[in-house]
């Protein structure tokens, strides 16, 4: 076996156990930031209004929508939606939604009631419709 040979398999063997270290390290925060404890999944409630604000950024894009509450009170929605690129595969974009439009939408309400959803289908200006946690 040449020199540079065993110089590749030091390196190789040297590399591997630190990736493995710092894949552990990572894993943590990558399960914890993806709770959806607080979304009640067993209910979905439909959400009637018009855009206030459209966050097309990572770790989710955000929908605020200016709607009303179970009271018939205006209240400004917060809508979670998946990361864009999950989006852009169903359909999404970053020019999808713009303030003013008007949209309707099912979603999973927060546990506690608050005003503020995880989004499963919407349907936009013109009636096109966009899904994410349509399961």
């Amino acid at each position: 076996m040449n020199q540079v040979c065993v110089q590749r398999k030091l390196i190789t063997r040297s590399a591997a156990p630190l990736a493995l270290v710092l894949a552990l390290c990572a894993a943590p925060a990558a399960f914890a930031h993806h709770s959806g404890a607080m979304f009640d999944q067993a209910k979905i409630v439909t959400i009637t209004g018009t855009v206030k604000d459209y966050h097309w950024s990572n770790p989710h894009t955000l929908i605020e929508v200016m709607g009303t509450n179970a009271a018939g009170a205006q209240v400004v929605w917060n809508i979670e939606c998946s990361t864009p690129n999950i989006l852009v595969r169903k359909g999404w974009g970053a020019h999808s939604l713009k303030p003013g439009d008007a949209v309707s939408m099912t979603a999973h309400p927060m546990r506690d009631g608050g005003p503020a959803a995880l989004v499963m289908t919407l349907t936009g200006p013109g009636g096109a419709v966009l899904k994410d946690h349509d399961y």
